[in-house]
């Protein structure tokens, strides 16, 4: 069973990052620095914070804690203006550090205890703490786009009204 638990992860991580990235490919580069109001999170800061997240928990994953010294995550939401290519190589190198880790992973590491802020997880409440927030941020992201985009936006999963559709095509 804990060897699908791995497997299981991985899938998840690379479905919110697809999402995350098809969201993104409909909005406008100009857009990627809308913020609805100063105290709202803009698409390119929550990329900026994702990659920074992704690349602290999970460098040294098992011999340092999660929370690097080195990360400046109070920068990570403050709106700068970064070309697409940049957004994209940190979002990609981010998500690369943790499929590294994801890769490597065995059955008998899962009960293994790791810390994030000083404080100890198994890892397997490690990765479940990290998808669960990755996945809120890629839903800001997504939520984001729907504002910027408007109708022009391209549904990414089933579309509203197509549910009766998609499950007659399914078979259901």
């Amino acid at each position: 069973m804990e060897g699908n638990y791995i497997e299981s992860a991985k899938k998840q991580f690379a479905q919110y990052r697809s999402l995350g990235e098809k969201a993104m490919d409909q909005v406008p580069d100009n857009k990627l620095f809308w913020q609805y109001n100063p105290e709202t999170n803009s698409i390119a800061i929550i990329v900026k914070h994702l990659a920074g997240n992704m690349l602290s928990r999970f460098s040294d994953f098992f011999t340092s804690d999660g929370e690097k010294d080195w990360r400046d995550r109070d920068g990570e939401f403050e709106n700068e203006e970064l070309t697409r290519d940049k957004l994209m190589t940190l979002w990609k190198t981010g998500w690369d550090c943790l499929f590294a880790v994801l890769n490597t992973l065995q059955e008998e590491d899962l009960s293994k205890t790791i810390l994030i802020r000083n404080e100890h997880h198994t890892v397997v409440d490690a990765l479940n703490r990290q998808l669960t927030h990755y996945a809120s941020h890629i839903g800001q992201i997504i939520y984001i786009g729907k504002m910027i985009m408007d109708s022009s936006w391209k549904n990414l999963t089933v579309p509203r009204k197509g549910s009766r559709e998609l499950n007659t095509k399914m078979g259901l």
